[in-house]
């Protein structure tokens, strides 16, 4: 086989390969077609013209010494361009560049660590945070609308058992035709300087091990391309969990893991949320019955008191399950459709097992003596 014959892809392979192991004659298949496709993301016509029969040694090896250019140059052609020297992984990467900014919720009401949140993400500086609490309290909610006031772009990234380097970090795809690496959530928030949100950080396992220098906030090395990416000012990293990332004891979040506590020791706070101040949830579904048009400052009343009896019942265990800010909220929207409070009360606990709905309906009825349970008349 004659040089002459060869693509200029495919001379640009043999070209590295003999730069880079200059002491090396003999190459296998996979390795050469590894250099083609995800470092000059070349097509299987040029590596596969490498790969033939006249210069097969044995089962996937090949002799590419024939094709070397000797130290004089006595078999480079003038009829080829020297290709330019590529950094690794610079000409195969991609990343999705439009900016998401969240809109200000009119029916956000700031509580609990809101203002030390946003002190955090205002002044730019690098501190990851670990948001912990039950579930409908609002964690997520609040670090989105912090970001909304600020106008920064807050990345988020909803974790679970299977989110891995890839799906994070970002990996190889396959784009017109050709093999990119396309750059994952973690990149772009560090190249923007923006608030990287991991969701439920605590549904994660070891394979979430790759974030651990980037929480140090120093350049991370991307294995698969060689790019050193540093982050920019205002990048930073806000989890959120409904564990400590301890796992949980009582079954209630069956699916939160133990998370390494390496991992844990790179947060520089852990925030415990609690669920709002009866004053505070008032406010907040009086908010959400303006948006829905409908006004009954009553029914709040009689809701507020009955998630705060059955939240002190739940914590003392006297109950399995709880009213969260976010099902009370549910409950306004399906009375603004239904215009019926036991019919939205019911859709809204269905969920729960038969005992504790018919608990919790009784209790609310003890509350409300306008609302009759049907066949108690």
């Amino acid at each position: 086989m004659k040089r002459q014959s060869l693509s200029t892809g495919s001379l640009r392979i043999i070209d590295t390969l003999h730069e880079r192991y200059p002491d090396t004659k003999i190459f296998r298949k996979g390795f050469i077609e590894k250099l083609a496709v995800y470092e000059f993301a070349l097509s299987s016509k040029d590596w596969s013209a490498i790969c033939c029969d006249e210069l097969r040694v044995s089962r996937g090896k090949y002799d590419l010494s024939s094709l070397f250019i000797n130290a004089k140059g006595s078999e480079e052609l003038s009829s080829v361009k020297p290709q330019p020297k590529v950094q690794v992984g610079m000409v195969a990467s991609v990343s999705n560049n439009v900016v998401n900014l969240s809109n200000v919720d009119s029916t956000y009401v700031p509580f609990g660590s809101h203002n030390d949140v946003k002190s955090i993400l205002k002044s730019n500086t690098f501190f990851p945070i670990f948001i912990s609490g039950l579930s409908g309290n609002g964690k997520t909610y609040m670090v989105e609308q912090v970001c909304a006031q600020l106008r920064k772009e807050c990345i988020r990234v909803q974790i679970n058992p299977e989110t891995c380097e890839d799906d994070l970090i970002g990996g190889f795809r396959l784009v017109n035709g050709e093999t990119v690496f396309a750059k994952g959530p973690v990149i772009k928030a560090m190249e923007s300087g923006s608030v990287l949100l991991l969701d439920e950080i605590d549904r994660a396992t070891n394979k979430i091990m790759c974030l651990q220098g980037v929480l140090e906030g120093k350049p991370v090395l991307i294995k698969k391309t060689g790019e050193v990416i540093n982050p920019a000012d205002g990048f930073t990293i806000v989890s959120t969990a409904n564990t400590k990332g301890k796992g949980s004891d009582d079954g209630r979040f069956s699916a939160a893991s133990i998370i390494d506590e390496a991992f844990l020791e790179r947060f520089v706070i852990t925030i415990e949320q609690e669920y709002p101040t009866k004053s505070t949830e008032k406010k907040i579904l009086n908010k959400h019955m303006e948006l829905y048009s409908v006004s009954d400052t009553d029914f709040i009343n009689k809701l507020v008191d009955w998630s705060e009896i059955i939240r002190k019942t739940y914590f003392d265990d006297g109950v399995d399950d709880l009213i969260s800010t976010r099902r009370l909220c549910h409950i306004v929207k399906s009375y603004a459709v239904f215009n019926d409070k036991l019919k939205a009360i019911e859709y809204c606990i269905a969920r729960f097992e038969e005992d504790t709905k018919e608990a919790f309906l009784d209790l609310y009825t003890k509350l409300d003596d306008k609302v009759i349970i049907e066949g108690e008349a």
